[in-house]
């Protein structure tokens, strides 16, 4: 690792999805999404369902999908603890349509609070999931 890299590691519960050296990781914060260069002032925050974005020592960009979780970042060192974490090729289209067809059924039917708000979180994770295959389509064009 030089000074023009930062170390990112997206880990989840299931394991470590991505390991390696970056020139810039996009993650998505719950204010909106943060660009991380190396160098960048540390920070600790909460990020929400949506696309991390490295781009790699070698030029390319990989993309992942994440559920929520957390952020730190270090002058050296990025770190994404995802409570569920998937790199986008893994991303399941008919998994996310039918999750999002399932909390949509459930918002439009007689139920409580907490079921709304958890229909509201899965409705979140299925349209962000459904983003990044599009966002992936477009750019295999």
């Amino acid at each position: 690792m030089d000074d023009h890299t930062i170390h990112c590691d997206i880990v989840s519960a299931e394991g470590e999805i991505f390991s390696g050296p970056a020139t810039m990781v996009f993650v998505p914060a719950e204010q909106g999404e943060i660009g991380i260069a190396p160098r960048h002032a540390p920070l600790l925050t909460l990020i929400k369902p949506g696309e991390v974005r490295v781009q790699t020592a070698g030029g390319e960009e990989q993309f992942f999908w994440v559920g929520g979780g957390a952020l730190e970042i270090q002058p050296k060192r990025v770190t994404v603890l995802a409570d569920t974490a998937l790199r986008a090729r893994d991303v399941d289209e008919a998994a996310a349509l039918e999750a999002k067809r399932r909390a949509e059924e459930a918002l439009a039917g007689q139920i409580d609070k907490i079921e709304q708000a958890e229909a509201l979180a899965e409705l979140a994770r299925a349209a962000a999931q459904l983003k990044l295959l599009q966002k992936l389509r477009k750019i295999k064009g």
